[in-house]
Protein backbone atom coordinates (compact mmCIF):
# COMPACT_ATOMS: atom_id res chain seq x y z
CA UNK A 1 0.00 0.00 0.00
CA UNK A 2 1.55 3.69 -0.94
CA UNK A 3 1.95 5.66 1.74
CA UNK A 4 -0.96 8.76 1.86
CA UNK A 5 -0.15 12.11 1.01
CA UNK A 6 -1.42 13.79 3.77
CA UNK A 7 -0.76 17.72 1.70
CA UNK A 8 -2.56 16.14 -1.23
CA UNK A 9 -5.82 15.42 0.33
CA UNK A 10 -6.36 18.63 2.46
CA UNK A 11 -5.91 20.89 -0.82
CA UNK A 12 -8.58 18.38 -2.31
CA UNK A 13 -11.03 19.13 0.74
CA UNK A 14 -10.25 22.82 0.52
CA UNK A 15 -11.47 22.86 -3.10
CA UNK A 16 -14.51 21.41 -2.59
CA UNK A 17 -15.73 23.07 0.33
CA UNK A 18 -16.81 26.32 -1.30
CA UNK A 19 -18.73 24.22 -3.67
CA UNK A 20 -20.37 22.21 -1.41
CA UNK A 21 -21.40 26.22 0.42
CA UNK A 22 -22.35 27.30 -2.81
CA UNK A 23 -24.90 25.08 -3.12
CA UNK A 24 -26.68 24.61 0.05
CA UNK A 25 -27.16 28.37 0.01
CA UNK A 26 -28.66 28.21 -3.34
CA UNK A 27 -31.11 25.72 -1.69
CA UNK A 28 -31.93 28.50 1.05
CA UNK A 29 -32.61 31.18 -1.55
CA UNK A 30 -36.03 31.81 -2.13
CA UNK A 31 -37.60 34.16 -4.91
CA UNK A 32 -39.69 36.59 -3.83
CA UNK A 33 -42.92 37.77 -6.17
CA UNK A 34 -42.53 40.96 -6.93
CA UNK A 35 -45.90 43.37 -6.83
CA UNK A 36 -46.32 45.95 -9.47
CA UNK A 37 -47.79 49.07 -7.51
CA UNK A 38 -50.13 51.12 -9.61
CA UNK A 39 -52.08 54.56 -8.97
CA UNK A 40 -56.26 53.77 -9.48
CA UNK A 41 -58.99 55.82 -9.85
CA UNK A 42 -62.47 55.19 -8.58
CA UNK A 43 -65.31 55.94 -11.15
CA UNK A 44 -67.47 58.30 -10.58
CA UNK A 45 -70.37 60.78 -11.98
CA UNK A 46 -69.65 63.61 -14.25
CA UNK A 47 -69.58 66.51 -12.07
CA UNK A 48 -67.65 64.90 -9.34
CA UNK A 49 -67.72 68.36 -6.93
CA UNK A 50 -71.53 67.46 -6.42
CA UNK A 51 -70.21 63.80 -5.44
CA UNK A 52 -69.37 64.08 -1.42
CA UNK A 53 -68.06 61.25 1.38
CA UNK A 54 -68.54 61.56 4.70
CA UNK A 55 -67.69 58.99 7.22
CA UNK A 56 -69.72 57.77 9.74
CA UNK A 57 -70.40 54.46 12.21
CA UNK A 58 -72.57 50.87 11.54
CA UNK A 59 -75.30 50.23 13.86
CA UNK A 60 -78.00 48.16 14.50
CA UNK A 61 -81.53 50.00 14.29
CA UNK A 62 -82.93 48.83 17.46
CA UNK A 63 -80.47 49.32 20.83
CA UNK A 64 -82.13 49.01 24.11
CA UNK A 65 -80.22 50.47 27.21
CA UNK A 66 -81.24 47.71 30.16
CA UNK A 67 -81.15 48.68 33.61
CA UNK A 68 -82.94 48.27 36.72
CA UNK A 69 -85.87 50.47 37.79
CA UNK A 70 -84.35 49.73 41.47
CA UNK A 71 -81.32 50.13 43.00
CA UNK A 72 -79.17 47.35 45.31
CA UNK A 73 -76.86 44.87 44.68
CA UNK A 74 -76.52 42.44 41.62
CA UNK A 75 -77.12 38.52 42.93
CA UNK A 76 -77.99 37.05 39.66
CA UNK A 77 -76.00 38.37 36.39
CA UNK A 78 -76.70 36.12 33.04
CA UNK A 79 -75.16 38.34 30.54
CA UNK A 80 -72.31 37.87 28.78
CA UNK A 81 -71.11 39.64 25.26
CA UNK A 82 -72.75 38.26 22.51
CA UNK A 83 -75.00 36.39 24.36
CA UNK A 84 -78.39 35.88 22.32
CA UNK A 85 -81.37 36.34 24.30
CA UNK A 86 -84.93 35.70 24.06
CA UNK A 87 -87.73 38.40 25.22
CA UNK A 88 -89.06 37.35 28.70
CA UNK A 89 -85.46 35.54 29.50
CA UNK A 90 -84.31 36.62 33.07
CA UNK A 91 -81.11 38.47 32.70
CA UNK A 92 -80.43 39.80 36.48
CA UNK A 93 -81.79 39.93 39.98
CA UNK A 94 -80.89 42.77 42.78
CA UNK A 95 -80.93 41.54 46.41
CA UNK A 96 -84.22 43.74 46.92
CA UNK A 97 -84.36 44.11 50.82
CA UNK A 98 -85.13 47.88 50.69
CA UNK A 99 -88.25 46.53 48.21
CA UNK A 100 -88.80 43.84 50.58
CA UNK A 101 -88.68 45.30 53.92
CA UNK A 102 -91.18 47.82 52.60
CA UNK A 103 -93.53 45.30 50.92
CA UNK A 104 -93.58 43.45 54.25
CA UNK A 105 -94.00 47.28 56.65
CA UNK A 106 -97.33 47.73 54.24
CA UNK A 107 -98.31 43.95 54.74
CA UNK A 108 -98.01 45.28 58.73
CA UNK A 109 -100.21 48.44 57.39
CA UNK A 110 -102.79 46.71 55.61
CA UNK A 111 -103.86 44.11 58.63
CA UNK A 112 -104.15 47.12 61.07
CA UNK A 113 -106.12 49.03 58.33
CA UNK A 114 -108.07 46.05 57.87
CA UNK A 115 -108.83 45.71 61.83
CA UNK A 116 -109.54 49.12 62.57
CA UNK A 117 -112.27 48.75 59.71
CA UNK A 118 -113.82 45.53 61.25
CA UNK A 119 -113.92 47.88 64.59
CA UNK A 120 -115.43 50.52 62.70
CA UNK A 121 -118.07 48.12 61.66
CA UNK A 122 -118.87 46.28 64.67
CA UNK A 123 -119.46 49.55 66.05
CA UNK A 124 -121.28 50.94 63.55
CA UNK A 125 -123.69 48.00 63.51
CA UNK A 126 -123.92 48.30 67.04
CA UNK A 127 -125.17 52.16 67.21
CA UNK A 128 -127.21 51.36 64.21
CA UNK A 129 -129.43 48.96 66.21
CA UNK A 130 -129.45 51.60 69.68
CA UNK A 131 -130.49 54.23 67.04
CA UNK A 132 -133.16 52.33 65.02
CA UNK A 133 -134.63 51.33 69.12
CA UNK A 134 -134.61 54.94 70.61
CA UNK A 135 -131.56 54.44 72.71
CA UNK A 136 -129.01 56.61 70.77
CA UNK A 137 -129.07 59.56 68.62
CA UNK A 138 -128.87 60.28 65.33
CA UNK A 139 -125.41 62.05 65.81
CA UNK A 140 -124.05 59.04 67.52
CA UNK A 141 -124.93 57.35 64.33
CA UNK A 142 -123.72 59.73 61.52
CA UNK A 143 -120.20 59.69 63.56
CA UNK A 144 -119.86 55.77 63.37
CA UNK A 145 -121.25 55.64 59.80
CA UNK A 146 -118.12 58.52 59.21
CA UNK A 147 -115.55 56.44 61.30
CA UNK A 148 -116.34 53.21 59.19
CA UNK A 149 -116.23 55.00 56.28
CA UNK A 150 -112.51 56.59 56.92
CA UNK A 151 -111.66 53.23 58.48
CA UNK A 152 -112.45 51.44 54.94
CA UNK A 153 -111.14 54.30 52.61
CA UNK A 154 -108.03 53.79 54.91
CA UNK A 155 -108.12 49.36 54.17
CA UNK A 156 -108.40 50.43 50.52
CA UNK A 157 -105.36 52.69 50.90
CA UNK A 158 -103.01 50.29 52.48
CA UNK A 159 -104.59 47.48 50.15
CA UNK A 160 -102.94 49.69 47.38
CA UNK A 161 -100.10 50.49 48.94
CA UNK A 162 -99.14 46.62 49.18
CA UNK A 163 -99.70 45.93 45.38
CA UNK A 164 -97.55 48.79 44.97
CA UNK A 165 -94.68 47.31 47.32
CA UNK A 166 -95.10 44.10 45.34
CA UNK A 167 -94.48 45.65 41.86
CA UNK A 168 -91.58 47.54 43.29
CA UNK A 169 -90.01 44.03 44.72
CA UNK A 170 -90.57 43.03 40.81
CA UNK A 171 -88.59 46.34 39.58
CA UNK A 172 -85.45 44.03 41.23
CA UNK A 173 -85.82 41.90 38.40
CA UNK A 174 -84.42 42.44 34.71
CA UNK A 175 -86.39 40.79 31.88
CA UNK A 176 -85.03 40.68 28.13
CA UNK A 177 -87.54 42.99 26.61
CA UNK A 178 -87.11 41.72 22.85
CA UNK A 179 -85.42 39.08 21.52
CA UNK A 180 -81.69 40.20 20.78
CA UNK A 181 -78.36 40.15 20.95
CA UNK A 182 -76.19 41.40 24.15
CA UNK A 183 -73.60 44.14 22.62
CA UNK A 184 -71.96 45.80 25.79
CA UNK A 185 -72.06 44.68 29.20
CA UNK A 186 -71.37 47.67 32.31
CA UNK A 187 -72.06 45.51 35.26
CA UNK A 188 -71.12 42.54 37.05
CA UNK A 189 -72.49 40.18 39.73
CA UNK A 190 -72.37 41.37 43.67
CA UNK A 191 -71.96 45.09 41.85
CA UNK A 192 -74.15 47.88 43.65
CA UNK A 193 -76.27 49.57 41.31
CA UNK A 194 -78.67 52.72 41.27
CA UNK A 195 -81.95 52.84 39.77
CA UNK A 196 -81.47 53.47 35.94
CA UNK A 197 -77.97 52.53 35.57
CA UNK A 198 -76.89 51.21 32.48
CA UNK A 199 -76.00 47.69 32.96
CA UNK A 200 -76.01 46.21 29.64
CA UNK A 201 -77.34 47.24 25.87
CA UNK A 202 -79.23 44.99 23.89
CA UNK A 203 -79.20 44.71 20.04
CA UNK A 204 -82.79 43.99 19.49
CA UNK A 205 -83.19 44.84 15.78
CA UNK A 206 -82.96 43.37 12.43
CA UNK A 207 -81.95 47.02 10.27
CA UNK A 208 -78.51 48.13 9.88
CA UNK A 209 -78.07 51.96 10.32
CA UNK A 210 -75.13 54.09 9.41
CA UNK A 211 -74.83 56.68 11.77
CA UNK A 212 -72.97 60.19 11.01
CA UNK A 213 -72.75 63.92 10.94
CA UNK A 214 -72.98 66.72 7.81
CA UNK A 215 -71.47 69.97 7.98
CA UNK A 216 -73.91 72.91 7.51
CA UNK A 217 -72.40 73.61 3.79
CA UNK A 218 -74.63 70.72 2.52
CA UNK A 219 -76.89 69.51 4.77
CA UNK A 220 -79.66 71.66 2.98
CA UNK A 221 -78.98 69.27 -0.19
CA UNK A 222 -79.87 66.07 1.91
CA UNK A 223 -83.68 65.18 2.15
CA UNK A 224 -85.44 61.81 3.73
CA UNK A 225 -85.80 59.35 0.89
CA UNK A 226 -82.48 60.07 -0.95
CA UNK A 227 -80.74 57.33 -1.94
CA UNK A 228 -76.58 57.03 -1.29
CA UNK A 229 -74.12 54.68 -1.46
CA UNK A 230 -71.99 52.99 0.82
CA UNK A 231 -68.58 51.33 1.87
CA UNK A 232 -67.21 49.87 4.90
CA UNK A 233 -63.17 49.74 5.51
CA UNK A 234 -63.83 46.11 7.14
CA UNK A 235 -65.31 44.40 3.73
CA UNK A 236 -63.14 46.43 0.73
CA UNK A 237 -64.37 45.88 -2.50
CA UNK A 238 -68.29 45.65 -1.33
CA UNK A 239 -70.67 48.69 -2.17
CA UNK A 240 -73.84 49.22 -0.55
CA UNK A 241 -77.24 51.01 -1.26
CA UNK A 242 -78.60 53.21 1.24
CA UNK A 243 -81.11 55.40 1.70
CA UNK A 244 -81.57 58.58 4.12
CA UNK A 245 -84.32 57.64 7.39
CA UNK A 246 -83.43 60.74 9.34
CA UNK A 247 -82.62 64.47 9.05
CA UNK A 248 -81.74 66.39 12.27
CA UNK A 249 -82.81 69.67 12.37
CA UNK A 250 -80.54 70.79 14.91
CA UNK A 251 -76.97 71.20 15.00
CA UNK A 252 -75.28 68.58 17.38
CA UNK A 253 -73.59 71.03 19.94
CA UNK A 254 -70.92 68.92 20.70
CA UNK A 255 -69.75 68.06 16.88
CA UNK A 256 -70.75 71.10 14.98
CA UNK A 257 -72.84 69.11 12.18
CA UNK A 258 -76.19 67.62 12.01
CA UNK A 259 -77.08 64.46 12.56
CA UNK A 260 -77.76 61.48 10.18
CA UNK A 261 -79.31 58.23 9.81
CA UNK A 262 -79.20 56.08 6.69
CA UNK A 263 -80.55 52.51 6.36
CA UNK A 264 -78.38 50.03 4.30
CA UNK A 265 -81.29 48.60 2.07
CA UNK A 266 -79.27 45.72 1.06
CA UNK A 267 -77.15 44.61 4.26
CA UNK A 268 -75.33 41.30 5.10
CA UNK A 269 -74.68 39.52 7.95
CA UNK A 270 -70.89 40.49 7.79
CA UNK A 271 -71.68 44.22 8.40
CA UNK A 272 -71.93 44.44 12.34
CA UNK A 273 -72.35 47.56 14.71
CA UNK A 274 -69.57 49.81 15.32
CA UNK A 275 -67.74 49.61 12.04
CA UNK A 276 -66.33 52.82 10.05
CA UNK A 277 -68.26 53.19 6.88
CA UNK A 278 -67.79 55.59 4.53
CA UNK A 279 -71.19 57.48 2.82
CA UNK A 280 -71.31 59.12 -0.60
CA UNK A 281 -74.31 61.89 -1.49
CA UNK A 282 -74.94 63.30 -4.72
CA UNK A 283 -76.10 66.53 -4.96
CA UNK A 284 -75.78 67.32 -8.30
CA UNK A 285 -79.52 66.43 -9.01
CA UNK A 286 -80.87 67.62 -5.56
CA UNK A 287 -83.07 69.93 -7.70
CA UNK A 288 -83.78 68.05 -10.70
CA UNK A 289 -86.09 65.32 -11.02
CA UNK A 290 -85.88 61.42 -9.82
CA UNK A 291 -85.82 60.36 -13.70
CA UNK A 292 -82.53 62.18 -14.98
CA UNK A 293 -79.67 60.07 -15.85
CA UNK A 294 -76.43 60.86 -14.36
CA UNK A 295 -73.49 60.14 -16.09
CA UNK A 296 -70.65 57.95 -15.67
CA UNK A 297 -67.05 59.42 -16.53
CA UNK A 298 -63.35 58.00 -16.44
CA UNK A 299 -60.22 60.14 -16.56
CA UNK A 300 -58.44 60.38 -20.41
CA UNK A 301 -55.47 58.71 -19.32
CA UNK A 302 -57.22 55.46 -17.87
CA UNK A 303 -58.64 54.58 -20.66
CA UNK A 304 -56.81 52.08 -23.74
CA UNK A 305 -57.38 51.20 -27.09
CA UNK A 306 -56.53 48.05 -29.21
CA UNK A 307 -57.63 46.10 -31.79
CA UNK A 308 -61.15 45.66 -30.08
CA UNK A 309 -61.84 48.56 -29.01
CA UNK A 310 -61.68 50.85 -25.62
CA UNK A 311 -61.15 49.06 -22.47
CA UNK A 312 -59.75 50.02 -18.73
CA UNK A 313 -57.71 47.34 -16.48
CA UNK A 314 -60.74 46.83 -13.60
CA UNK A 315 -59.16 46.27 -10.55
CA UNK A 316 -60.46 43.08 -9.05
CA UNK A 317 -59.85 43.04 -4.78
CA UNK A 318 -60.16 39.34 -3.51
CA UNK A 319 -59.26 39.85 0.32
CA UNK A 320 -55.45 40.67 0.16
CA UNK A 321 -54.56 39.81 -3.17
CA UNK A 322 -54.87 42.42 -5.78
CA UNK A 323 -55.47 42.13 -9.78
CA UNK A 324 -55.94 43.89 -13.12
CA UNK A 325 -58.34 42.91 -15.18
CA UNK A 326 -58.46 44.12 -19.26
CA UNK A 327 -62.06 45.05 -19.51
CA UNK A 328 -64.12 46.39 -22.29
CA UNK A 329 -66.33 50.04 -22.05
CA UNK A 330 -68.22 51.79 -24.82
CA UNK A 331 -67.01 55.92 -24.24
CA UNK A 332 -68.73 58.76 -24.95
CA UNK A 333 -68.18 62.44 -25.02
CA UNK A 334 -65.19 64.06 -24.07
CA UNK A 335 -65.30 66.54 -20.96
CA UNK A 336 -62.94 68.42 -19.21
CA UNK A 337 -63.04 65.54 -16.28
CA UNK A 338 -62.64 63.08 -18.97
CA UNK A 339 -64.63 60.36 -21.55
CA UNK A 340 -67.94 59.60 -20.68
CA UNK A 341 -68.93 56.17 -19.99
CA UNK A 342 -71.78 54.39 -21.90
CA UNK A 343 -71.60 50.93 -20.50
CA UNK A 344 -69.03 48.78 -19.08
CA UNK A 345 -68.55 50.45 -15.55
CA UNK A 346 -70.37 51.10 -12.93
CA UNK A 347 -70.30 53.68 -10.48
CA UNK A 348 -67.05 53.28 -7.71
CA UNK A 349 -65.04 50.63 -9.34
CA UNK A 350 -61.46 51.23 -9.15
CA UNK A 351 -59.89 51.30 -12.79
CA UNK A 352 -55.91 51.43 -13.00
CA UNK A 353 -54.54 55.45 -14.48
CA UNK A 354 -50.84 54.27 -14.95
CA UNK A 355 -48.94 52.19 -17.00
CA UNK A 356 -51.82 50.69 -19.39
CA UNK A 357 -49.51 49.71 -21.88
CA UNK A 358 -47.57 47.29 -19.54
CA UNK A 359 -49.77 45.74 -18.04
CA UNK A 360 -50.97 42.37 -18.46
CA UNK A 361 -54.77 40.87 -18.04
CA UNK A 362 -54.63 38.84 -14.72
CA UNK A 363 -51.30 40.61 -13.52
CA UNK A 364 -51.49 40.71 -9.18
CA UNK A 365 -50.89 43.86 -8.58
CA UNK A 366 -50.80 46.43 -5.02
CA UNK A 367 -52.51 49.67 -5.04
Amino acid sequence: MKPVNIMKVIAKLFAITPLLLIFSCAEEVTVKEYLRPIKYHEVGYLGGENIRTFSGTSEIDISINLSFRNGGIITLFDIRLGQQVKKGQLLAKLDNVESRLNYESAIASKNSAESEMNTAKLNLDRIRKLYESGSSSLSDYESAKNSYKTASESFESSKRSVDIQQEYILYGYLYAPEDGTISEVNAEIDENVTASQRIATLSAGTDMEIALGLPESVINGVAENMEVGVTLTALPGQQFKGIVTEVSPTVDSNLATYPVTVAVTNPTDAIRSGMAADVTFDFSDKNKGQDTKKALVVPTHAVGEDSNGRFVFLIEEEGKNVKVKKHPITIGTLSGEGFEVKSGLSFGQKIATAGLQTLLDGQVVKL
